[in-house]
């Protein structure tokens, strides 16, 4: 369901764009900024006719809006898609001390002694 719900999140999002990319500009960009006849005329003037396009961008933005809220919602009460930035530490064990005579190489043959050390006694 996550999986189908992301798919139609993300056609809708390349529809949008296309949607808003085809509409014409309604004029005054940055220049109306500081003010001047453009503003007045925003303020005071009538609203535009309402197109197809308007129409699509409205709709196509609610259901991205509500299917982006659902996503989140989903992922964090369910132990599904984990995050791509969270790292998984690795569990390390700590190091082991390494005893004179006890496992290392040669583990199965004996290890000499150190030399100044008395050997073990020998029956007498």
């Amino acid at each position: 369901m996550y999986g189908f719900l992301l798919a139609i999140l993300f056609v809708d999002g390349l529809f949008m764009t296309v949607v808003v990319l085809l509409q014409a500009g309604k004029g005054g960009g940055l220049a109306s900024v500081g003010g001047g006849a453009a503003m007045t005329e925003g303020i005071l003037g009538g609203r535009q006719a309402t197109t197809v396009l308007t129409r699509a961008t409205w709709v196509s933005g609610s259901i991205f809006m509500a299917l982006a809220l659902v996503l989140s919602i989903m992922s964090s009460r369910s132990s599904g898609p984990q995050s791509v930035i969270q790292v998984q530490t690795p569990t390390t064990t700590a190091p082991q001390p390494v005893l004179p005579g006890v496992g290392g190489e040669g583990a199965g043959a004996a290890a000499p002694a150190p030399v100044g050390t008395p050997s073990a006694p020998t029956g007498n």
